[in-house]
């Protein structure tokens, strides 16, 4: 007999690679484990199965974080690459349009990655953007350069610029990129509990995400989630369970 509280630890080994390293999916807040066959049922003349029999069976789990691990996702979800550096933005960044050439230079031009749009400081209303020769109200943007151009007759307004930037040496970037049908990684999840000294483990031994997803509210903390389900692997074991004590 086991008492079980609280989310435990789950941590996911890709399977189809060699060498590959444990990821902890980061603060787990939840793991919920279905397992369920199709049942079959034989009947004579009565109103009541006289045998019933299960076929196939499924098993399926999600995962609910409590942090954004690049590294868990791509272990599970996209199998894909990365590359050193990131992105950052820059929101609302304060300028006043100058005289000619009536151009702004972002403060992250080296950097710059797109611009994301621009607001009137003074009206709190969007900026349109053109390919060139902006009238009132409007700006064009050599995204190359970082250089901001607007008409002369807007010389003077303050501008509000958003636009993101790459921070070549910090973080990293995972780059997804177009791939052939039927292609996904294959992991191992691990399970680990244990409440009053006594642990409770479950591990199966390959597992396909079906999905990913976040969502980002008002007052709440974002907590991606991962749908999976797990089949046998080569040797035809699904995987095990772990009791601590027979029961």
């Amino acid at each position: 007999m086991l008492d079980a509280f609280g989310p435990g630890a789950i941590v996911v080994t890709r399977t189809d690679v060699a060498n590959s390293t444990p990821v902890n999916i980061g603060y787990a807040q939840s793991l919920n484990l279905e397992m369920s066959g199709n049942l079959k049922e034989l009947f004579g003349q009565n109103q009541y199965p006289i045998d019933v029999a299960r076929g196939t069976v499924k098993i399926t789990g999600k995962i609910n974080a409590a942090v954004i691990s690049g590294l868990a996702w791509n272990s599970t979800f996209f199998g894909a690459s990365f590359s050193t550096g990131s992105l950052n933005w820059a929101n609302g960044e304060s300028q006043a349009i100058p005289t000619t050439p009536f151009q702004i230079t972002a403060v992250n031009s080296a950097q710059f990655d797109k611009d994301l749009g621009v607001i009137a400081a003074a009206t709190g209303l969007p900026m349109i953007r053109v390919a060139s020769g902006p009238a009132a109200g409007q700006y064009s943007v050599n995204e190359s350069t970082g250089v901001y151009t607007f008409a002369a007759a807007d010389t003077g307004k303050t501008m509000l610029l958003t636009y993101s930037y790459k921070i070549p040496a910090t973080g990293q970037t995972l780059n997804i990129s177009q791939t052939i049908l039927g292609y996904s990684p294959i992991f191992r999840m691990d399970y680990y509990t244990v409440r009053n000294n006594n642990a409770f483990l479950v591990r199966l031994n390959q597992c396909n995400a079906s999905k990913i997803s976040m969502a980002s509210k008002l007052e709440d903390f974002v907590m991606p989630e991962v749908d999976f389900g797990a089949f046998a692997d080569a040797t035809g074991n699904v995987g095990k369970i772990s009791f601590p004590e027979i029961s």
